[in-house]
């Protein structure tokens, strides 16, 4: 008797058909398909100017290319940061849900931001090492510390150790911190 085989060669396979007309033997097999797994959330990352989003570069292709209404996501963030000095970069961080609905975080602005703001400067220095363009105080440290420690990654932190790594960013962008 010959055998035909579809894929694999089940002998007590629940599909075995016999035609003793033709004297062959089929045995139709059922691959299973592997299933897809669960669509996982997706993490976008932004930087959009507080009261500033719109649905062109960078947010629209970035949410648009994850089936996500830009919109939608321009008009709860414009609400939530209206409060906020207008053109401050804030980090964001969109979850988005494999139903295509979104949340965000926000998050408090960079710190070199915050130095050059407080120091009056545009732009740090071309020659950090040697070159000082500004100058801040502790005060303006310490207010900046506070600041930072309301993001979720930095409440552990005591407010000497954020002192320690604002007064280190300082220095990489050339401003120095006076006493």
């Amino acid at each position: 008797m010959n055998r035909i085989k579809c894929s694999r060669d089940l002998q007590s396979h629940p599909f075995q058909a016999t035609s003793k007309k033709f004297g062959l033997q089929v045995i139709a097999s059922t691959v299973e398909m592997s299933k897809k797994p669960a669509a996982a959330e997706q993490f976008v990352r932004l930087l959009v100017a507080a009261g500033k989003a719109s649905p062109s570069p960078p947010v629209g292709p970035a949410l648009g290319a994850r089936g996500v209404k830009s919109m939608d996501f321009c008009k709860q963030f414009n609400d939530k940061t209206k409060n906020i000095v207008a053109e401050t970069p804030i980090p964001t961080v969109i979850t988005i849900k494999p139903d295509r609905t979104f949340t965000f975080i926000t998050k408090s602005p960079p710190t070199p931001f915050l130095l050059k703001r407080a120091a009056g400067i545009e732009k740090g220095a071309s020659n950090p090492g040697t070159e000082i363009i500004g100058k801040v105080s502790l005060k303006h440290v310490y207010e900046i510390a506070k600041i930072k420690q309301q993001d979720s990654n930095l409440k552990h932190l005591s407010l000497q150790s954020i002192c320690g790594s604002i007064i280190g960013v300082a220095k990489s962008i050339g401003i120095q911190v006076v006493h």
